[in-house]
């Protein structure tokens, strides 16, 4: 998609083709580096030095796992600069990723730890913590 979208911004919309949509550029062009090199170095098997292997790596079509997360931000990136030959308003689409992961962080790290219930006592332990209060 990166040489599609540089291929026709420089053959059709050169005129337009600013210092801003060049940064973008860059920007995407990090995005698909970053997250192939996190997949990648996820799938690396590890062996020890008689070549044994150890770990055949982490397997990238796992439900719900963190190579799930970088194919989608993969493609968000991807069908952001298709439609952003469309209109440049486009662009605005790749905020959609900070706000998912403020999303994912929210539901599955901040929200449970500060709505935790507190862990329960049971009657045995509550009237010892209260012998012990007495004898105070």
């Amino acid at each position: 998609m990166l040489v599609i979208y540089l291929a026709s911004q420089f053959f059709f919309f050169w005129n337009s083709f600013t210092a801003f949509y060049m940064v973008l550029l860059v920007f995407t062009t990090l995005i698909y580096a970053g997250s192939y090199k996190f997949m990648a170095s996820m799938a690396k098997p590890a062996y020890d030095p008689s070549g044994t292997l150890l770990d055949g790596g982490i397997d990238l079509n796992m439900q719900d796992g963190m190579a799930e997360n970088m194919k989608d931000l993969i493609l968000l990136t991807a069908g952001t600069q298709c439609l952003s030959l469309i209109c440049n308003y486009f662009w605005l689409l790749l905020l959609l990723a900070p706000g998912r992961a403020m999303y994912m962080l929210w539901t599955n790290i901040l929200a449970p730890w500060i709505f935790a219930e507190p862990p329960e006592v049971d009657e045995k332990k509550m009237k010892k913590m209260e012998r012990k209060m007495k004898h105070r």
